[in-house]
């Protein structure tokens, strides 16, 4: 509602960016004095709240690469560990049926890696993404749960970010052969006399796609992390802005 009033009011009295800043300062104020706000604004300036808001999502960033560019970052771990793309299950049931089956899991471990490799190059991506969150985009992060600042940058941010993460994604999936792994599936799924339609499901993309569940399902631990752990949050910055929680 406050938000809605403060639209209202630069829209109808179209107010210059000095007046629009010290209206947003007044809404900060207010949202933490009625204690709607999540983050401990108090004593806060609005260059540190939006700066605290960066720097967690820096932090979460940084974990999530840490804990997913390595060997078995993907592969080894069950929540993020990738198949074949869903709409090639009936090739993998159906190589596995005629001994095809060590084929199918190469592709898969080559897959895999290829994932590992690619979230190396998502930092300069996402940084970039982050570093162009404004004070205004701050304003929406002040209510919500444990994530919602992850959550509010994955809105944002997700379709550039899939679209510049993408070239990555098949350069490392050219570099582990998981296409070509992958490709020889779809050929010898497609010459089974059992085969009437034949299947080529875009493996790129939904590599792609994974990943950054993957990056962002880490960096919304993180950034719940920051929030209720005191220990996590590690610089000055991020101690003032979150000690309140």
């Amino acid at each position: 509602m406050t938000i809605l009033l403060l639209e209202f009011v630069i829209c109808v009295f179209n107010v210059n960016d000095m007046l629009k800043n010290r209206i947003l300062f007044c809404l900060f104020s207010l949202m933490t004095l009625t204690g709607s706000a999540q983050l401990n604004l108090s004593g806060l300036s609005q260059g540190d709240a939006a700066s605290g808001i960066k720097e967690a999502l820096s932090k979460g960033l940084t974990t999530a690469v840490l804990n997913l560019n390595k060997t078995d970052g993907f592969f080894g771990n069950a929540l993020y560990k990738m198949l074949l793309p869903p709409d090639a299950q009936k090739i993998e049931t159906a190589l596995r049926k005629v001994g095809m089956g060590p084929q199918v899991d190469k592709a898969i471990l080559a897959i895999n890696r290829g994932a590992e490799k690619a979230v190396g190059s998502a930092a300069p991506i996402f940084g970039k993404a982050i570093k162009e969150i404004t004070l205004t985009d701050a304003i929406g992060l002040l209510k919500g749960g444990n994530n919602s600042i992850t959550q509010f940058f994955r809105n944002k941010t997700q379709s550039s970010l899939i679209e510049a993460f993408t070239p990555s994604v098949k350069s490392s999936l050219d570099s582990t052969q998981a296409t070509k792994y992958y490709a020889d599936l779809v050929n010898a799924y497609n010459k089974l006399p059992t085969t009437f339609k034949k299947s080529d499901p875009d493996l790129t993309s939904y590599v792609v796609g994974k990943s950054v569940d993957a990056l962002f399902d880490q960096i919304a631990k993180e950034e719940t992390n920051i929030r209720s752990n005191p220990a996590a949050r590690g610089t000055d910055l991020l101690k003032k802005v979150f000690g309140g929680n």
